[in-house]
């Protein structure tokens, strides 16, 4: 048993999300959002350094030596898996783990709205999935990814740094590539991903340009492309991926995102009453004729505007969000004031 497993286990039995586990600092679990300090001394950069090469295997080391940080998944028996960011800092060294679950959850365990079960019905096109560090991206992807695996008979291949949710075969065929392991980068496997026969193509995230152009390219020519991207909301996203590019590019970039893209996603994780765990809030923009008329003549600032009166049956705002979580009961008052963009409107609701 490798030495970082009681620490693990206990953060199985606390329901923690993430163990911080860093040199110069005693070790942190994170609940429901909160960070709490476990019973444990100061660890040394010697002692760090030994607990996390423990489980590492020797391709990861070598790279670690090279670059001073790697990720890689973790199973521990045939309790949890973990997602592991281990890293070099001023006072030595530091390693994050986020628990994987080993189930993949459906929209309904998330407590996502069912609006999202359109995607994964669509046989081609752009499906993105943002939001900050931690706010369950991933595992929104992967409950869209298996739905997919649920109900359809297709060809999924998922390019990943690192591989967290481990899917089993359903309906569909999947093929799983990791990064540093099954292929040297998202721009090959991306490269090659048109030579697999996928039907759909999971990309844990677009990193730069060149993946987002290849991405854009590939659900343009018949398939359906699944891909997460860092941003706050909705509306920038679209400015986020548009800008990523050089000013002449962008007219192009336009183009193909607007017959492509299918919806964007956006969450953020917050608080439920009485410690019951996280819930996200969700935007939801979907594809329509007018959308992809503004993405294509450059006319993102309008979008903003057109959200906030769009088919409320295909679309919804934060603030949407924020009342059906609330009339649901799954956050508080509080919660939702503090969230909204428009927080008047939960303020009159203050008895």
């Amino acid at each position: 048993m490798a030495k970082i497993d009681a620490f693990l286990r206990l953060m199985l039995e606390q329901r923690a999300s993430d163990l911080l586990f860093i040199s110069g600092s005693e070790p942190f679990l994170r609940i429901d959002g909160d960070l709490l300090q476990i019973r444990y001394r100061r660890i040394s950069p010697d002692e760090c350094r030994r607990f996390i090469r423990e489980i590492m295997q020797e391709h990861l080391k070598e790279r670690f030596d090279r670059q001073m940080d790697v990720d890689f998944t973790y199973q521990l028996e045939d309790k949890a898996r973990f997602r592991v960011n281990f890293f070099q800092h001023r006072s030595g060294f530091g390693a994050a783990f986020r628990l994987v679950p080993m189930q993949v959850p459906t929209i309904e365990d998330l407590h996502l709205p069912m609006q999202l079960l359109e995607f994964p019905v669509y046989t081609d096109g752009l499906v993105l999935v943002t939001g900050t560090t931690g706010s369950g991206k991933s595992t929104t992807l992967a409950a869209l990814i298996d739905t997919i695996n649920t109900n359809s008979r297709r060809h999924i291949l998922t390019i990943e740094n690192p591989i967290e949710f481990i899917f089993k075969r359903k309906q569909s065929l999947i093929t799983q590539r990791e990064i540093g392991t099954h292929t040297d980068s998202f721009h090959s496997a991306l490269k090659l991903a048109s030579k697999s026969a996928a039907d759909v193509l999971m990309v844990s995230e677009l990193q730069d340009p060149d993946a987002i152009n290849m991405a854009l390219t590939a659900a343009e020519t018949g398939t359906l492309v699944f891909a997460t991207l860092p941003s706050r909301s909705c509306v920038a996203a679209i400015s986020n991926l548009v800008d990523s590019f050089p000013f002449q590019k962008r007219p192009k970039i336009r183009s193909m995102l607007s017959v492509s893209l299918r919806g964007i996603i956006t969450q953020q994780l917050v608080r439920m009453p009485l410690h019951k765990g996280l819930v996200p809030i969700i935007e939801l923009l979907s594809s329509s004729t007018e959308l992809s008329h503004m993405i294509r003549e450059g006319n993102i600032h309008q979008i903003g505007t057109y959200f906030e009166v769009a088919d409320e049956s295909r679309n919804i705002t934060r603030d949407r969000s924020l009342m059906n979580l609330y009339t649901n009961e799954l956050i508080t008052l509080d919660t939702a004031i503090a969230n909204a963009s428009n927080k008047e409107k939960f303020e009159a609701l203050k008895v």
